[in-house]
């Protein structure tokens, strides 16, 4: 292998993938197979992330960046006058396992521009990941990111290698991909996204068959919008994300704000720095319609989330009339809904009352945050917190919050808002 050739293509195609962030944890439980390399156990992908959003524990990379489409948004679009370059299958593979080799990398994040053909891409994806795995032997974690318009039986395929699969819807409506994205229709994407979604729901329901040999995606499918680059607001976001759970049982969605760079030059898109407090509420939001019980429609009925306020508290600040409640007495659904307490905190609410009644001190030991939870309860009846105006007040006035504050990022990883 020709080292400065692939360090070349290396320094170009992982660049290039840096903006796809619908990476994460696999999800996966693939232990060690003799005579492979690599597994996908829990302890065998480990994670980091940059300050923008990337995944730094995966080899992270393009197949190619030459693109026969011309969205407004992408890096890689074919209008830009930009260095080009493609790896082939065997290329990528040996780059792959020489990481791996050196303990760089625990895995295998892999997408691609459009080279040539939707068709021709997809089929260039799965022979590099079919050889990764008969032919190298790699055992480990494979996230594939999949071409829309692709045929669904290369697609098939490419899932029956990989671990987890991802077809980015980009932008959340058509409207907008027609205008930032023209070649693009949300047919080709959600048609993918759909086949997959149905696969995964048959695996699960024979998963004891005996006659069921072969998990496809068994991490499951994400996806990724844009945020910025179109009008589209929070609540036809949120919207989108929330069917996208429902309909499609999609394992995350992602959500990029969109990034300026110097060889944008369209006047379809906005110049301005990008939003990331408004992709951390998002993110917060999603939390709330995946594991705390809210729907869109109760997290926001039009425009764009506050960037004063989390999700959460915005809530209920509308929704004052449920408060207080009483902790001792209070369901899990309900606690759930009170700013402060999270998934952990309410589950040892729930069970530490069969117990005991308790006290705020009890609350305090549990890592209820207090100072946001104070307000929407009463502990034995006993109520310590501000009244409607006062509230607003503490929480609004002269707080500009920061992407970077320690309690913010806690909140939006974790999801105890």
């Amino acid at each position: 292998m020709d080292y400065d050739k692939i360090l070349k293509k290396l320094n170009v195609l992982a660049d290039g993938a840096k903006y796809d962030v619908s990476c994460s944890s696999s999800g996966s439980n693939r232990g060690g197979v003799y005579n492979k390399l690599g597994n996908t156990a829990a302890p065998g992908i480990c994670h980091s992330f940059t300050p923008d959003g990337r995944c730094i524990s995966l080899l992270k990379i393009l197949l190619s960046n030459n693109c026969i489409y011309d969205c407004a948004y992408c890096p890689s679009r074919r209008s830009l006058d930009i260095e080009r370059q493609s790896l082939t299958c065997q290329e990528l593979c040996e780059l792959v396992i020489e990481f791996y080799k050196r303990n760089y990398i625990e895995g295998l994040f892999l997408s691609s521009a459009i080279d040539k053909s939707p068709n021709h891409t997809m089929q260039q994806l799965t022979d590099t990941v079919i050889m990764l795995r008969k032919v190298y032997n790699f055992n480990g974690y494979i996230h594939l990111k999949g071409i829309p318009s692709a045929d669904i039986n290369i697609i098939n395929l490419a899932a029956a290698f990989s671990d987890r699969m991802s077809f980015n819807i980009e932008l959340p409506t058509e409207k907008s991909l027609k205008l930032l994205a023209p070649q693009k229709n949300k047919e080709a994407i959600f048609g993918p996204m759909k086949f997959l979604a149905n696969k995964y729901i048959e695996q699960k329901n024979y998963k004891n068959d005996a006659h069921f040999k072969k998990s496809v995606i068994p991490a499951g499918q994400t996806t990724q919008m844009i945020i910025g680059a179109s009008v589209d607001t929070d609540q036809t976001i949120l919207t989108l994300s929330e069917n996208l759970y429902n309909k499609y049982k999609l394992k995350r969605v992602y959500y990029s704000a969109y990034i300026h760079h110097n060889l944008n030059t369209s006047n379809l898109l906005p110049i301005k720095p990008p939003n990331l407090v408004r992709e951390n509420r998002l993110y917060q939001a999603d939390w709330l319609l995946r594991f705390y019980g809210f729907s869109a429609s109760e997290i926001l009925t039009e425009g764009n989330l506050s960037e004063n306020l989390d999700p959460k508290h915005a809530w209920a600040m509308r929704n004052l009339n449920k408060f207080p409640i009483e902790i001792n007495t209070a369901s899990y659904e309900e606690l759930l809904r009170v700013p402060g307490i999270g998934l952990n905190s309410a589950y040892k609410i729930i069970h530490a009352r069969r117990y005991t009644k308790l006290t705020y001190e009890d609350l305090s030991k549990m890592k209820v945050v207090l100072k946001r939870a104070a307000h929407f309860i009463t502990v034995g009846g006993k109520f310590f917190g501000k009244s409607e105006k006062q509230i607003s007040t503490a929480l609004t006035a002269n707080k500009q919050i920061s992407i970077f504050d320690n309690e913010l990022i806690t909140s939006a990883i974790t999801g105890q808002l």
